[in-house]
């Protein structure tokens, strides 16, 4: 037992081997006093508190102390507080005259000398002090390993008591001998009771600065963090939320009493109306003559019902009367329909009079588009396709790698528990094991992994030595980031007994197992998914994951990059071959990413979901071409399935005798029994398949032209263009061909070769014949009348050439409107910055517009070769082959109406059902609600695409991308990098440094430390890496092993390999002295002397301040050598596991660099690798409201202008809008995030919901009496029109668009890739869905509330319409 005044150990009496440290002496005797020199360096080292009095040390033990604090200054001198306690704590331990009162030896060994040293001693230390420093110590940062010096004097201590015993283990870096820290002393001694300095404290000698001493930090203004949930909130939704849903409860109170008060008016006006009418012109003739307001366009569609009664007994929404004819005797007309109509019906008489012409001119344009694909290019670099050449990012990683160098190029692996063989079929991203991967024998086997990687050589003799980054220089160490660093990559010193210590030992206190390249490992870079007890301790030895880091050196020298590349190409194809023997040979499942791993898998053409692509087409094309022809009017003919029953019914006749009486032979022959059925003529003839594969044969071909065109100018294609733009084609062009042979199937009805027959039939049967006022005229086309026609329907027939000329006069304006409106919201889309959406853009505008024009040139010409084709008995795809003529009874007529099934359902059916008052009601309230829900649900978009999706199905990167996310827990590195300011001024130094106390309250490197403390905010997680606080630090004389000059020669500096007694420390003569002040320190060209010194300073243990190996690239400096271009502050990312996590931490760290910039006047940005790829998302909000804003604008304009009415247009726009929002809507609930792909078919959705509506609202405005919309019979009006535009193109719409692309995407639902899944299939599954619905419902229902006033284009008045255009005089 010790007492006051005496000693418990003095001197050295050797150490424990040849290598090992000093040993003290058991010493119980009084404190002696030290001679002259002893006493300076005691002073020297252990501070004024010795300059007195005997001590319990000797020169020598001061002498291993002060060798001992050299070590540790660096890492702790820039806190006082730290510093001086530190000192303090071991000075008393060793030199104190009262040693005895808190050191009591409890054992003693023999050194290598035979003397007797202490083992182990008890230091009882008051708890006061211990907590005192712990506290002054526990946040100073050491900005080369973005970490804390506690991390390294402590083991990563948490509390004072892990802090001392982490000093006084005994290993052979620390501690020779064992320093136990007991809780309590025993009596007769007293715990050292030094009063600890606090790093808040005022004076110089303790206080810290804000780096290093959070309480003293300024607090930053608060900010909200990325994404945060609104703050406005009434109960359980937010404030936007519980608006919306009181306001749409509010309109459809209020619509409901409106309607049933405008109802109520509009009743009583009407009455009033009619009595009005009636009482005065109840003697016109015209009013008893004069059918229903577009009577004779509904008459081709009336069945039974004669003209007369239908407009009195069938109920068109709300029910219909007789007009006010003084208001329709002269229809309102558009002049630029006129003009239209005029100009298509030309265009389309020529292409049916010249069709050979047409062909050549047409194709030999398209083939002079299509030579640009000899300028044919693909862009697969991800940087290039998803970021626009003046991204604010892109420039900024332009700057980072011109300055600094290319960030590095990192091979990684993830090590983990193979599931049971009998589970082997199952998709190891899908399984999580949690069983422990580490064990004696799979750690042998990984080491041999290793050990072959480290040795192992591409095909040009490249090894990793020849890759990898060093950061101590050529000759220096790789850094590989592996649990075989803690073992010296060497097992031949470990057993099964003693690896899992010295694994535990190491994760706790990666100090002690310091790798190659010396910078310690921290335990999450290098396991993962680790176990804790019940206590909260990590159970490191029963990780589920290891994960090995190569890091390998990038270049901006191609020569250099190919060399990376080609080892890298060896490693990975090592890496698939070791991946698929792993389980069988050591029980390990193999997950590995490479450097070029990514653009390789993203980039294969291997993906088997190209089958399910191709199947969709061909789905898609089969039916267009099966389709086409079912609304071709024939005579009465059974079909295909009744002349095969009627044939088996009849076969057996062939085996019964007969006799032929007279009264058989006026018997159907097709009843008869025959050897083969007689199949229907019009399978044969009325079969459009060519006509359908030409249309789809043009519709690629538009494509290809596209592709041609834009090819010739320097426009690269991208994959997105290859694998949406003929889907989007395909569903905008066979919209139009279907639209064109429905109504040519309506022309040949009304004017084909047999409509006279049905117009004789139909006036013997008392019903009304369809005449124009003009048919007293003779048809221009009567010497091309077909002498075969019965003469009785010659005032009905028209040639094929005119029949199409009327299609493409009346369908041509609707077909205009849709292609320019969609060309236009297209190429909208080419203000988008991003290239693969600009791309797309421009492509798709192409495509849409050269489609058209095909459309309405060489396919208006293959209609009338069809038709020809057809009328003359050839056969569909065989027209060399004649079927032979059919003896047709007079009387017969054609089938049905001219309608198909569709159209039949939709006049019959739904069109009275839809425009019924009550069904508006309804579907005004619906569409409301899902208005107001989709908006609710946008609030909920996700930003962000993850690349997993971009993968082929079967890439083993995403099994590495699970693995990852799932056992990673290190973020990204991100710079802070700084331009444009001048470091040689102090003022510029200032701006930077945070470790003297003029440095700038909110300067960069303060900045960065306080968003630190703040990382929901910040996303911020380490210290920041501060050169110029460590340079400035470099310069310190106290830590005499970093800046030296010769003494002879101040001029010259020091070497590592130089004597050290021939150098000296560069600041020691410096007047004033070095300081925290920051006075005296070097400034203008001494500054940047010493800078470019300090860069080339190796880094080593005895000066870890050096800049060569932690910020040798962290500066670029001018050519000249005298300026410092810019300079970056390096630090880490949190853990960063959603695309959300990545979004919301390029947001944070842009927000960071704009705090510092505005005060600092320094030009901040910040750079981390992923940032190029993020940054559309800081701008895609804007960009989708802009481009959608832009395209609604131009759907507006265009549609009000074609359609000859703001109000329709106006109506139009509105629909495509909600039927966009409703797309919008659905995203969120089916998983779908807003990004590049998802923009390109929002872009879509908007093009696509146009052509739902354009050709109904063309039909609606051209079936008009041109009645004002305030007229009191308007309602009744505009529900006929809309009953008449539904019948028309209804099912062209319905055929042409939507069954094809739903076709279309149920086979995509077959898909076994997420990309095509999600952004294609939930997502044009929901366009078609909103679209057809908000064009087929929703727009009939506003447009027969408050559609414009139309323009009549009634079939009685074609004729004369006809010769009008033709005779070039005005049709109004």
């Amino acid at each position: 037992m010790g007492a006051t005044g005496r000693c418990a150990m003095r001197d050295t009496c050797g150490s424990k081997g040849f290598f090992g440290k000093p040993l003290p002496c058991p010493y119980d005797g009084a404190p002696v006093e030290p001679d002259d020199r002893a006493r300076t360096l005691l002073v020297q080292t252990c501070g004024s508190d010795f300059a007195n009095g005997p001590v319990c040390c000797t020169k020598e033990q001061v002498e291993t102390l002060r060798d001992n604090f050299n070590q540790v200054e660096p890492l702790i001198s820039a806190c006082p507080a730290c510093r001086n306690n530190f000192r303090s704590f071991f000075c008393s331990f060793t030199c104190s005259p009262h040693q005895a009162s808190f050191v009591n030896i409890t054992s003693t060994q023999q050194t290598n000398t035979g003397r007797t040293a202490v083992k182990s001693v008890d230091f009882h230390v008051e708890e006061r002090f211990g907590e005192g420093f712990y506290d002054s110590c526990k946040d100073v940062q050491v900005g080369t390993t973005n970490g804390y010096a506690m991390e390294l004097i402590g083991g990563g201590a948490a509390d004072y008591h892990a802090f001392f015993k982490f000093l006084g283990d005994e290993k052979p870096i620390g501690s020779p001998f064992q320093i136990d820290f007991p809780p309590t002393a025993p009596q007769g001694l007293s715990p050292l009771n030094t009063t600890p300095r606090g790093c808040a404290d005022n004076d110089l000698a303790s206080r810290c600065t804000c780096i290093d001493c959070p309480s003293i930090c300024p607090a930053l203004p608060p900010v909200t963090p990325p994404h945060a949930e609104p703050t406005c909130h009434i109960g359980a939704f937010s404030c936007l939320t519980f608006v919306l849903l009181v306001g749409y409860t509010l309109a459809v109170l209020g619509f409901l009493s409106g309607y049933l008060i405008s109802n109520s008016i509009r009743k009583r006006r009407e009455r009033s109306y009619e009595r009005v009418a009636l009482s005065e012109d109840a003697t016109s003739p015209r009013l008893q003559t004069r059918g229903l307001v577009g009577q004779s366009s509904l008459a081709q569609y009336l069945d039974d019902d004669s003209l007369g009664t239908q407009s009195g007994s069938r109920n068109l929404g709300r029910g219909t009367t007789l007009l006010d004819p003084d208001e329709t005797l002269q229809p309102r007309q558009y002049p630029l329909n006129t003009f239209l109509r005029r100009g298509f019906y030309r265009l389309g008489l020529f292409a049916a009079t010249s069709p050979w012409l047409t062909f050549s001119a047409v194709f030999l344009l398209v083939g002079l588009l299509n030579i640009g694909w000899r300028s044919f290019e693909i862009e697969t670099d991800p940087v290039r396709l998803w970021v626009a050449p003046t991204s604010e990012s892109k420039l900024q990683k332009e700057f980072f790698d011109e300055s600094f160098g290319p960030f590095y190029r990192t091979e990684q692996i993830f090590v983990t528990s193979a599931p049971a063989l009998d589970d082997q079929a199952s998709n190891f991203s899908l399984a999580v094991t949690n069983a422990p991967v580490l064990s004696w024998e799979r750690l042998k086997y990984w080491f041999g992994v290793e050990e072959y990687i480290r040795n192992m050589r591409s095909p040009s003799g490249y090894g990793l030595a020849d890759v990898c980054f060093k950061p101590a220089g050529p000759r220096g160490a790789c850094v590989v980031q592996s649990i075989a660093a803690w073992f010296g990559n060497d097992l031949d010193y470990y057993d099964e007994d003693t690896w899992a210590e010295h694994l535990d030992e190491c994760a706790r206190s990666p100090v002690e197992c310091l790798p190659d390249f010396q910078q310690p490992l921290a335990p999450q870079f290098v396991l993962g998914g680790v176990p804790s007890d019940d206590n909260g301790r990590h159970m490191y030895a029963d990780a589920e994951a290891l994960v090995v880091t190569y890091v390998v050196s990038d270049s901006l020298d191609t020569e250099v990059q190919a060399r990376a590349m080609e080892w890298e190409q060896t490693l990975r194809a090592y890496l698939a071959d070791l991946s698929q023997r792993s389980a069988e040979e050591a029980g390990l499942h193999i997950a590995f990413s490479t450097g070029v791993s990514l653009e390789e898998e993203i980039n294969k053409s291997t993906n088997t979901d190209v089958r399910i692509v191709v199947l969709s087409y061909l789905a898609m094309f089969l039916y267009v071409s099966l389709t086409l022809g079912a609304g071709t009017a024939v005579r009465e003919e059974q079909g295909l399935f009744g002349s095969l029953a009627n044939w088996v019914s009849n076969l057996s006749g062939l085996f019964k005798s007969s006799r032929v009486t007279s009264s058989s032979l006026s018997v159907n022959s097709g009843t008869g029994p025959h050897i083969f059925p007689r199949l229907p003529r019009s399978l044969f003839t009325g079969s459009k398949f060519a006509l359908g594969l030409f249309g789809i044969a043009l519709v690629i071909l538009s494509v290809s032209s596209s592709v041609g065109f834009f090819s010739l100018i320097g426009v690269k294609v991208t994959l997105i263009i290859a694998e949406v733009i003929p889907f989007l084609v395909l569903a905008v062009g066979v919209d139009n061909v279907f639209i064109l042979v429905h109504e040519l199937d309506r022309q040949n009805f009304l004017h084909g070769p047999n409509a006279a027959a049905s117009a004789s039939a139909s006036a013997s049967q008392g019903g009304s014949t369809l005449m124009s006022p003009a048919l007293s005229h003779r048809s221009p086309y009567a010497s091309s009348v077909r002498e075969d026609v019965d003469t009785a329907s010659m005032p009905q027939y028209l040639p094929a050439e005119e029949r199409v000329a009327r299609t493409l006069a009346k369908m041509g304006p609707s077909i205009l409107l849709s292609t320019i409106t969609e060309t236009v919201a297209f190429a909208l889309g080419a203000l988008v910055p991003m290239p693969a959406v600009r791309n797309f853009a421009l492509y798709a505008a192409g495509s849409v517009f050269l489609n058209a024009v095909l459309q309405v040139s060489v396919f208006v010409s293959a209609l009338v070769l069809d038709l020809r084709r057809g009328e003359a008995g050839r056969v569909d795809c065989f027209p060399c082959v004649r079927m032979p003529l059919r003896i047709a009874l007079v009387e017969g007529t054609p089938t049905g109406s001219g309608l198909g099934r569709i159209g039949r359902f939709i006049r019959r059916y739904y069109a009275p059902f839809l425009l019924h008052p009550v069904s508006k009601g309804v579907v005004m309230i619906t569409f409301m609600g899902v208005f107001v829900a989709s908006v609710i649900s946008i609030q909920h978009i996700e930003l962000g695409l993850d690349q997993r999706l971009a993968l082929p199905s079967d890439s083993y990167l995403v099994d590495y991308f699970d693995n990852l996310d799932a056992y990673l827990d290190v973020g990204p590195p991100v710079y802070f990098v700084t331009r444009d300011i001048d470091v040689t001024q102090r003022s510029g130094q200032q701006a930077l440094c945070a470790r003297f106390t003029t440095c700038q309250e909110f300067s960069v490197a303060n900045t960065l430390e306080a968003e630190r403390k703040r990382p929901e905010a910040s996303f911020i997680s380490e210290p920041s890496a501060s050169w110029i606080d460590d340079f400035l630090g470099w310069l310190d004389p106290g830590k005499e092993e970093c800046c030296r000059v010769r003494k002879a020669d101040p001029g010259v500096f020091c070497g590592p390999r130089d004597n050290p007694r021939l150098c000296e420390p560069c600041y020691l003569h410096k007047t004033p002295a070095w300081n925290i002040t920051m006075e005296g320190l070097p400034e203008h060209h001494e500054f940047m002397r010493y800078v470019k010194q300090w860069l080339v300073s190796p880094t080593t243990e005895d000066c870890p301040l050096a800049g060569k190996a932690s910020f040798g690239s962290a500066l670029s400096i001018s050519e000249d050598g005298e300026r410092v271009r810019a300079s970056h502050f390096r630090t880490f990312h949190a853990p960063l596991k959603s695309q959300r996590d990545f979004v919301d931490a390029f947001a944070a760290a842009h927000r960071v660099a704009d705090d510092i910039s505005s005060r600092t006047g320094a030009e901040v940005f910040p750079y981390s690798l992923f940032y190029v790829f993020f940054d559309q998302y800081a701008h895609i909000v804007a960009i989708t409201q802009e481009v959608l804003g832009l395209g609604l604008a131009a759907v507006l304009v265009v549609t009000a202008l074609l359609l000859g009415s703001w109000r329709s247009g106006s109506i139009v726009t509105g629909v495509v809008g909600l039927t966009v929002v409703s797309v919008m809507g659905v995203m969120p609930l089916w998983g779908i995030s807003l990004n590049a792909i998802s923009l390109v078919n929002l872009v879509i959705s908007l093009g696509i919901a146009v052509e739902f509506c354009a050709h109904v609202a063309r039909a609606f405005m051209s079936a008009g009496s041109g009645l004002p919309v305030d007229h009191p019979a308007g309602q009744k009006e505009r529900d006929e029109r809309m009953w008449t535009a539904l019948v028309d193109v209804g099912p062209s719409v319905l055929s042409g668009i939507t069954f094809t692309k739903l076709i279309g995407m149920s086979v995509l639902a077959l898909t076994r890739s997420k990309l095509l899944e999600i952004y294609y299939f939930r997502m044009w599954l929901t366009l078609i869905v909103s679209g057809a619905l908000h064009g087929l419902v929703l727009l009939p229902v506003v447009l027969s509330i408050a559609g414009g006033s139309g323009f009549p284009q009634q079939e009685a008045d074609e004729e004369w319409m006809t010769t009008a255009i033709r005779h070039d005089y005005e049709y109004a």
